[in-house]
């Protein structure tokens, strides 16, 4: 099992090595202002400490830092032990079924060899820092779930699996998984529906994979943001009232000042565009309209035209003529 080493104790190339790419001696000797027999003996002694440091001879031959059977010491700068640290803390409270105690453990073992100046600067965070507790309760994904799903998403493995719809109604769906998403407390299979023939986003906390996975598929070409993609649909999706607004001013405008999952923007020409859009409600649309920050025509649906005549009138009353 491999442990945080001591930055202070490791061999000085070693730091260099964990960056993806090949490093040849006299490059290491150059960048730590050593000779090439103190290169060597530093690599046979992080090869003693367990990092699988392999190496090619030649004119083109060097030295680079492989994956082994056992974990060797984790070796982090200062920056990079902060980060680990607080991540590791934020984590413990995080979406995912099981991460929380497996957090703690990493966490224990990582504070109790950090120097004390780094301890120094983790307790300063967590002293002065106050988080507000989210009000979006949200469900935990199983950690094995996540990891057997981002598996066949790199190898490319089509899957089957038990999904329960928003409704509840159970159904069996087969896809070609792409991509993970993370929004908030909730999790995304973003997947290519083999039945539907489109792309389709899935909850995680829905699913139950069925086990062993299919055939590998040929990659399709994704759409430009997969990210803003998967939050206009799970956004359009909950949608209890929408509606199309003509928007007087330019597509690119209007698209800087609201988020994907707001709606999505249809240019018209240059002067004007339309903007699919909806809420949950029609005081969270007439939110949304406000903060454009420009002339707009609703015609639909009535609920939201007469909230927005609500609003012109008190907005009216609170201006009054002097």
């Amino acid at each position: 099992m491999g442990h945080v080493g001591n930055l202070g104790a490791a061999p000085a190339p070693a730091l260099l090595l964990q960056l993806p790419r090949d490093w040849t001696g006299t490059e290491l000797a150059q960048r730590l202002g050593v000779s090439g027999r103190t290169i060597r003996t530093d690599v046979q002694r992080l090869r003693d400490l367990g990092y699988p440091v392999a190496a090619t001879r030649g004119n083109v031959g060097g030295y680079r830092l492989g994956a082994g059977a056992d974990l060797p010491p984790l070796l982090l700068d200062d920056d990079e032990a902060v980060a680990v640290t607080v991540g590791l803390r934020t984590a413990t409270g995080g979406a995912i079924a099981g991460i929380e105690e497996a957090s703690l453990r990493a966490l224990a073992k990582l504070e109790q060899v950090l120097p004390s100046r780094l301890r120094r600067r983790v307790s300063a965070l967590q002293t002065y820092t106050v988080p507000v507790p989210r009000d979006d309760a949200g469900p935990s994904v199983d950690t094995e779930i996540l990891t057997a799903l981002a598996a066949v998403c790199r190898d490319r493995e089509r899957l089957r699996f038990d999904y329960a719809d928003h409704s509840g109604a159970a159904t069996v769906r087969a896809v070609e998984p792409y991509r993970l998403v993370s929004w908030g407390r909730r999790w995304y299979l973003f997947a290519w529906d083999l039945d539907r023939e489109d792309w389709r986003t899935f909850r995680v906390d829905r699913m139950r994979p069925r086990i062993p996975t299919g055939p590998r598929f040929a990659p399709r070409e994704l759409p430009d943001d997969v990210a803003a993609y998967v939050s206009s649909r799970v956004s359009a999706a909950a949608w209890r009232y929408r509606a199309r607004v003509t928007v007087h001013a330019p597509a690119e405008v209007v698209g800087e000042r609201i988020s994907p999952a707001v709606g999505v923007v249809e240019r018209v020409d240059e002067h004007t565009c339309v903007l699919d859009t909806g809420a949950d409600s029609v005081e969270t649309l007439g939110a949304h309209l406000g903060l454009l920050d420009a002339d707009f025509d609703v015609t639909g649906p009535p609920e939201l035209v007469a909230h927005l005549r609500c609003l012109t009138a008190r907005y009216a009353r609170s201006t009054p003529d002097r």
